[in-house]
């Protein structure tokens, strides 16, 4: 195996789009008390310790997070990524994003375990088209929602601009 290659290769797929867009991921260990099981956020990079990796989805979600904010923002984030409610929203619909662009089913990352028991009611309404957090994506210039493709002719979200806020 590789140096940074993880056994799974669910997790190691996820994990090489995530390089790839330009976010670091790092093999580490991860105490009992991360907020989701076997990854934390030090710095802007993401430790991941497969063997307390509950979900692998759950790298999506938290990469969701360092994503959709600003580079100097981005860098800060040790741990806590905060709670800003537009932002958990704009996360949810990036990491919604990722999976389909990976041919992922969405359910990887909204499964059973997560969003405090409504994975269920956040899937089936993106699967329908139902989408929140788009407006922040476009905002932050890394999706267009349906107005503003309709009027520029471009296509829009679940269809990503950018993976990673620039500004």
């Amino acid at each position: 195996m590789s140096p940074g290659a993880f056994h799974d290769p669910l997790t190691e797929t996820i994990a090489g789009f995530l390089r790839e867009i330009g976010l670091e991921v790092r093999i580490g260990e991860v105490r009992e008390d991360a907020v989701l099981p076997g990854i934390r956020i030090d710095h802007g990079a993401l430790v991941v310790e497969e063997a307390r990796l509950a979900h692998p989805g759950d790298l999506l979600h938290e990469a969701g997070h360092l994503a959709v904010v600003p580079p100097a923002r981005r860098a800060r984030f040790h741990h806590d990524v905060g709670n800003d409610g537009g932002e958990e929203m704009a996360v949810i619909a990036w990491s919604y994003a990722a999976a389909l662009h990976l041919g992922l089913d969405p359910a990887i990352v909204f499964h059973d375990a997560g969003y405090r028991g409504d994975s269920a009611s956040i899937l089936e309404n993106f699967t329908r088209g139902y989408y929140f957090g788009v407006p922040m994506l476009d905002l932050g210039g890394l999706a267009y929602d349906l107005p503003r493709a309709a009027r520029e002719g471009l296509a829009p979200y679940p269809k990503m601009r950018r993976w990673l806020r620039q500004a």
